[in-house]
């Protein structure tokens, strides 16, 4: 008896037409439907880093400044991501302006953390806010950012933009006539 072995061959045709017909169907009509966000695409405007009454070195101001504006370009929820100052600004449409003020730093200690895990962490708190051009408060959320067991002090600035990029990824930016959306708890 002879037997055919076209089937398994048949089987692997057909297998690999469907995924090469099927999955880009699917993929098109996710992309066509969105995520169920409004058509509105935001720009936003990283502000310089304000310390207010804590004495945050100017290392730590830039080193936030740069990872808040690495970590938003990096959520793709922003058409665009612009440092403050750019011109490029103020024409863009739909423009929300980020303000991130210093509410409470303690200074850690690297060795200390390396020694022991129960002391030496560096810690910072700051109150982040999206504003409309016309000053108008769409979000408001007070944030964290730590180093307690391993890594440089520093380190807590990337978590902190981290967080900061995570909140404002989290919550939802539709419209600009949307009531201000006020968050107090921490991240």
């Amino acid at each position: 008896m002879k037997t055919n072995n076209c089937g398994p061959l048949m089987a692997c045709v057909t297998a690999i037409l469907v995924i090469a017909v099927v999955l880009p169907l699917q993929s098109a009509t996710a992309k066509s439907s969105g995520s169920g966000t409004s058509a509105t695409q935001w720009s936003v405007q990283v502000d310089q880093i304000d310390p207010g009454t804590i004495d945050l070195s100017y290392s730590f101001q830039v080193a936030i400044y740069e990872n808040l504006l690495h970590e938003l370009g990096g959520t793709k929820q922003f058409r665009e991501v612009f440092r403050d100052g750019d011109r490029k600004a103020g024409e863009a449409e739909n423009l929300l302006v980020l303000k991130t003020m210093v509410e409470k730093y303690t200074q850690g200690s690297e060795t200390q953390r390396a020694v022991t895990t129960v002391s030496g962490a560096t810690k910072l708190t700051v109150r982040s806010q999206l504003v409309t051009r016309e000053g108008k408060v769409v979000l408001e959320r007070t944030v964290k950012g730590e180093v307690r067991f391993f890594g440089s002090n520093m380190r807590a600035t990337h978590n902190l933009a981290r967080n900061i990029a995570k909140a404002i990824k989290q919550s939802s930016l539709t419209e600009a006539d949307q009531p201000a959306v006020t968050l107090t708890g921490q991240l």
